[in-house]
């Protein structure tokens, strides 16, 4: 019988790994939308896959391992959902590609209030997005499809950025404009953009977690104004 080519095992043994990684991960997203945060370890992980849970530390080292890598596919899978209704607009039209993903990042959040919550309210501490994580870098992928699109307003339209910045908020805001790979974006305007995806992120979490409910029954129409402010406030009221 001949030998199986060393590169085809290497190749056969990645596969199954990826298999098993994202199995794990399948497993870890269903536990957390059907028990919450808490249920998702290793051992109930290692429990529902009939695995060991030494057998499953070999994929994950820790908790914390584990819940990072669910925090990046989550963050790319969303990434991935804001690309898509960004792109169903020309590229010459960055307000109305900016709108449709925001439309697109509140849909996301209410399918998938659990997931959200993991990203947005951590709910664990290992799902955090300090530098150097897994979870931070595929986070500012997620973050850079709306910031890229809020640089490309700022060329091409006039926003009104606060006059006399206080110096405590410069500081902090360079670590922004880090990431815009070298765009000469005022630190005020970067202001701007921090104060737009405030009010983005809070109109869509207390609605994503519920808290609208007591005076709303459709806050669908909160959202649009809010958005329509958030256009204006980037220079572009195409709608």
């Amino acid at each position: 019988m001949p030998n199986t080519p060393r590169s085809s095992t290497g190749g056969r043994r990645h596969r199954v790994r990826e298999e098993a990684l994202a199995e794990i991960l399948n497993t870890g997203r269903r536990l957390l939308v059907e028990e919450g945060p808490a249920a998702v370890t290793l051992r109930a992980i290692a429990r529902e896959m009939g695995m060991t849970a030494p057998g499953l530390y070999r994929y994950y080292g820790s908790h914390r391992d584990l819940i990072q890598a669910l925090a990046s596919s989550l963050y790319d899978e969303l990434a991935t959902a804001l690309t898509a209704a960004r792109d169903r607009h020309p590229a010459d039209e960055p307000g109305r590609q900016l709108r449709d993903a925001c439309r697109e990042l509140r849909r996301w959040a209410l399918a998938h209030p659990n997931e959200f919550a993991l990203l947005f309210a951590k709910p664990v501490t290992d799902a955090d997005t300090t530098p150097g994580t897994v979870a931070h870098d595929s986070g500012w992928r997620f973050g850079g499809v709306v910031l890229d699109l809020m640089v490309q307003l700022w060329r091409r339209s006039t926003i009104h950025p606060p006059a006399g910045l206080d110096p405590a908020w410069t500081m902090q805001l360079e670590d922004v404009r880090e990431h815009l790979s070298g765009e000469p974006v005022p630190l005020e305007v970067i202001y701007v953009f921090v104060a737009c995806w405030t009010r983005l992120y809070g109109t869509v979490a207390v609605e994503a977690f519920g808290h609208l409910d007591f005076a709303l029954t459709d806050p669908e129409p909160l959202f649009e104004h809010t958005l329509d402010d958030i256009l204006t406030a980037l220079g572009d009221t195409a709608g």
